[in-house]
């Protein structure tokens, strides 16, 4: 079945606050395998001209992944086909410890290649107070649909 294309253009606004801290961005460059300093050391991050530890540059991935215009029946989409396409991001400043953030979502676009639905999905991950941090940008393939 083919995705909803009222989709298109939906904006979805933010939700609860991600609370950033040392051990989730330690936890997260584990999970990766990253052994960088800068994710836990706030001396080599300081030596590296960052107040602080830093988040892996694909840290924002934990922020967006409860994305709600997936969540909605109306999308049509059939989580046991989908497949992920395409993660890009492009950060403004790393995240960082005591960053409370949020995510407004907009699908962009959603078409049909051949038997697959292609969807993407604009994410927007900001601080409370509104500063921009991060932007996501997520293309997901419905297979057979």
């Amino acid at each position: 079945m083919a995705l909803n294309r009222d989709f298109v253009g939906r904006t979805f606004p933010p939700g609860e606050p991600y609370e950033v801290s040392r051990v989730k961005i330690r936890e997260f460059a584990d999970a990766i395998g990253d052994r960088n300093p800068i994710y836990r050391d706030p001396e080599a991050a300081k030596a590296a001209g960052h107040p602080d530890v830093i988040a892996p540059p694909t840290f924002p991935i934990v922020v967006s992944l409860g994305n709600p215009a997936l969540a909605d029946p109306a999308l049509g989409l059939n989580y046991a086909m989908v497949v992920h396409g395409e993660q890009r991001f492009e950060h403004v400043r790393p995240i960082r410890p005591g960053d409370a953030v949020v995510c407004t979502s907009t699908v962009t676009e959603i078409r049909s290649i051949g038997n697959n639905e292609k969807m993407v999905i604009e994410t927007e991950i900001r601080t409370t107070d509104g500063e921009l941090v991060c932007k996501t940008y997520n293309t997901i393939v419905e297979r057979g649909a």
